[in-house]
């Protein structure tokens, strides 16, 4: 979670200098703005932090600037500085929400004691809220990211942790894998669900326009450049980023990348002018960035900066023994796609199925599930390994599904009985009687 923060508006600049002054003093952390647009542009719905404001201002006054923040999230503490003549005004404000407010000209301290109090409150909000996101939220979380496997459900667990906070997170994980659909799932359970998704492949990114396809420019800013454009962080604004592929970004542009995150600010191409930027940032990597950064090819700062929480996403080799439940599945997803009736899974297939690397990972097992919902087979020709729903008795194909999936958890937890009967949610004993009628030992593979 981000350090708590003190938004002070106030339009008399010697008043906001000093408060702000006594505040950072008393052990706070502060940003003065003179108007209440600008301190605006800094709440967020996960904003931790409070809003200090004056009630009399030019523009935007602090009655307006409070309902506005209120809307935002109803949950965040607004303090009222006011004149002797608006204190009805500001107790007005107390019964529409308003945490505290306190009369011109006032101590301090007296206003520092106000906003720990408002700051204690505002963590204890989003600890709240993040327990209740951990405690299980209802989401399709399992649907997307579906596995019995330890690593699976770690991985849930973590995701919905880090979705309820604003922390910027880096995921890893080979090809096909699903970082996107990790990306994805993160946002929409998030509260940042009703802004923009903006996915960006940072290897696809033609390298002459790469400036202004993330900064956007202003008209005239290069040849061409007919009228202002948004760039995609922009077009993010209180949403997410997905920086897909961040190890293909030219180091160039990882600075100015770095300076963005850091600041959250982003000046367009061909202007001076700086942009408050409220969005989060996920990156995601098929490499090893640690290597990339040994070699030269990737900043280390910028890596320090983007995983403040890091997601790992397993191989299918990792966890064999979600695969043949996982293959259902995206049978079940392809027959739907296609208009097909439900495709029986023989015995054969299954037990192949869980004995065969999957070096593309899920993306890899889905193009199989949907070549065999087709009747090409699990290769795309349709023969043994598929094109034929071969017949049976149920008796027969239960055991031979069952044979498969304990065979795939010996395999994935190298022979390790424990964690497989774990995983299986069996007993100790109940797995060895299975091992011996499927005819197992530890060593399957």
């Amino acid at each position: 979670m981000k350090p708590a923060i003190v938004l002070l508006v106030d339009d008399e600049e010697e008043l906001r200098r000093s408060t702000a002054q006594a505040l950072d003093l008393a052990g706070l952390a502060v940003r003065d703005f003179a108007s209440a647009e600008r301190a605006l542009d800094f709440v967020t719905q996960g904003f931790n932090g409070i809003v200090v404001t004056d009630i009399r201002m030019p523009g935007m006054d602090g009655m307006t600037l409070m309902s506005r923040v209120r809307d935002i999230d109803a949950d965040i503490p607004v303090i009222l500085t006011t004149g002797h003549g608006d204190v009805q005004l500001a107790v007005k404000a107390m019964r529409e929400g308003a945490y505290d407010f306190i009369e011109k000209p006032f101590n301090t301290q007296s206003l520092a004691t106000i906003a720990m109090r408002a700051l204690d409150r505002r963590g204890l909000v989003l600890e709240n809220r993040l327990l209740r996101a951990v405690a299980g939220k209802r989401d399709d979380i399992e649907a997307r990211l579906p596995g019995r496997t330890q690593v699976m459900v770690d991985l849930r667990y973590r995701l919905r942790a880090v979705a309820a906070t604003d922390a910027d997170v880096l995921i890893i994980g080979e090809t096909g894998t699903g970082k996107e659909v990790t990306a994805r799932a993160l946002h929409d359970i998030s509260g940042r669900a009703t802004k923009p998704f903006v996915a960006i492949d940072c290897a696809a990114l033609p390298e002459t326009l790469i400036e202004s396809e993330l900064f956007g420019h202003e008209a005239g800013a290069f040849p061409g450049a007919m009228r202002a454009r948004y760039g995609k962080f922009e077009h993010a604004r209180g949403g997410t980023v997905l920086l897909d592929e961040i190890g293909s970004m030219p180091l160039d542009l990882q600075a100015r990348l770095l300076r963005v995150i850091q600041e959250r600010t982003i000046t367009r191409l061909g202007s001076n002018e700086a942009v408050p930027l409220d969005v989060r940032f996920v990156a995601a990597s098929k490499a090893d960035l640690e290597a990339e950064v040994a070699a030269g090819r990737f900043r280390a700062d910028l890596l320090y900066r983007l995983n403040v929480v890091t997601l790992r996403l397993p191989p299918l080799s990792a966890r064999r023994a979600d695969v043949p439940l996982l293959f259902l599945q995206l049978l079940r997803e392809a027959a739907a796609r296609y208009r097909r009736d439900d495709v029986e899974l023989s015995p054969e297939v299954a037990a192949l199925i869980a004995r065969r690397d999957w070096p593309g990972n899920v993306r890899e097992l889905r193009n199989a599930a949907d070549r065999y919902v087709l009747g090409l087979g699990l290769d795309g020709s349709d023969g043994p390994d598929g094109g034929d729903t071969a017949s049976g008795r149920l008796a027969d194909r239960v055991a031979a599904f069952e044979r498969s999936v304990i065979a795939g958890a010996l395999t994935a937890h190298g022979g390790s009985l424990k964690p497989v009967y774990e995983t299986l949610g069996i007993s100790r004993k109940t797995l060895y009687e299975k091992m011996q009628r499927h005819g197992l030992d530890k060593g399957e593979r």
